[in-house]
């Protein structure tokens, strides 16, 4: 564990020289008085460590000390090539450059680290596309990534969408790109409006690269855009699509389920309502049964998830909803009390 602590230690320093004890801390999850014991360590072991006091002060490598990723533990080198996502370079247009640095990496890694590191490639692959559909590279995301690496403002128009989905308008917009996501086969740019950082969101807003009609450089600009240093791309987009999933639940119905039905509702609702649903579950009647309120996007969404649990759920209300329920119950009831079995006919023989 001290092991691997003191190879971070040396290798911040080596990227961000001039670090305070308690900035190191906060990165290695220690006290300042480890970090001083550590910094020790380090200099016994023949790693040229130095301290500095003073307003600018901080710890030091000697001036061209390159630490050598000789040291890197089989699985670490496994997570190294494990890292990329092979058709999210593809798409970004960085194919060629991964594969030239995993070669010159192959090249610095000991030979027993270099078979574990080859052998991961051969048993795991990372595939980022959803099922069900041919994934498509939006035409203009290599340069919308361009803009990103750079920090360069940029004027999007988007094609925003209605509520049934078809285009409505198209919008445009300057924006800093800040970053690119993919999730489930989808592209997405988080990106802040310079003119609307005083707003309640700070300005963020997240565009789906594919419906991106255009990306020209912003009017005026010069130079790149100032990013804000406090910004994480990760933690913003867990936010955020935590947030917009909590905000499509708009609509709450009054469900009474069997224990089985209870086991298998995180299975056919929307993740970010299960929390809210089981904290409002009843205690079992003497049946056995749960009666808990299900924050649903729709009636005709809650109709279609609820449907799949069968008899181990009863809505409750809205009466809307349980109306729908007893009229396709009773259509499936006549349904099957009218069909002699594989027959696919009725009961007057006319073929369905």
């Amino acid at each position: 564990m001290r092991a691997s602590r003191l190879i971070r230690m040396a290798l911040l320093l080596q990227s961000n020289p001039g670090l305070t004890a308690a900035a190191l801390a906060g990165e290695l999850e220690v006290s300042e008085r480890t970090v001083i014991r550590d910094a020790q360590a380090l200099q016994e072991a023949g790693i040229p460590v130095r301290s500095e006091r003073g307003r600018v002060g901080g710890y030091f490598l000697a001036a061209g000390y390159r630490t050598r990723l000789t040291t890197l533990h089989p699985s670490e080198a496994e997570t190294l090539f494990l890292s990329g996502l092979p058709s999210a370079l593809r798409d970004l247009g960085l194919s060629d450059a991964a594969e030239t640095a995993r070669l010159k990496l192959t090249a610095t890694l000991l030979p027993s680290v270099r078979q574990a590191a080859e052998s991961s490639v051969r048993r795991f692959h990372l595939d980022a596309p959803a099922w069900f559909r041919e994934p498509a590279t939006p035409h203009l995301l290599p340069e919308l990534a361009r803009a990103v690496r750079a920090d360069r403002a940029v004027e999007l128009s988007y094609a925003q969408r209605g509520r049934d989905g078809a285009p409505s308008r198209v919008v445009t917009r300057v924006v800093e790109p800040y970053g690119l996501v993919l999730k489930a086969g989808t592209w997405y740019a988080v990106a802040r409006t310079p003119d609307g950082r005083a707003g309640d969101d700070g300005g963020w807003r997240t565009y789906r690269v594919d419906r991106i009609t255009a990306v020209d450089p912003a009017p005026g600009a010069a130079g790149p855009f100032v990013r804000d240093p406090a910004f994480e791309l990760a933690a913003h987009w867990e936010a955020r699509s935590a947030a917009f999933a909590r905000t499509l639940l708009r609509t709450t119905v009054t469900v009474r389920l069997t224990d089985r039905g209870l086991r298998r509702l995180p299975d056919v609702v929307d993740g970010a309502a299960v929390p809210d649903a089981l904290a409002s579950a009843s205690a079992p009647d003497p049946a056995g049964l749960v009666t808990l309120d299900l924050p649903v996007e729709s009636e005709d969404v809650a109709f279609d998830q609820l449907a799949r649990l069968g008899a181990d759920a009863e809505v409750l209300a809205p009466d809307s909803l349980r109306t729908r329920f007893r009229e396709r119950a009773g259509a499936l009831a006549a349904l099957y009390r009218a069909c002699p079995q594989g027959t696919g006919t009725d009961e007057a023989g006319d073929q369905r």
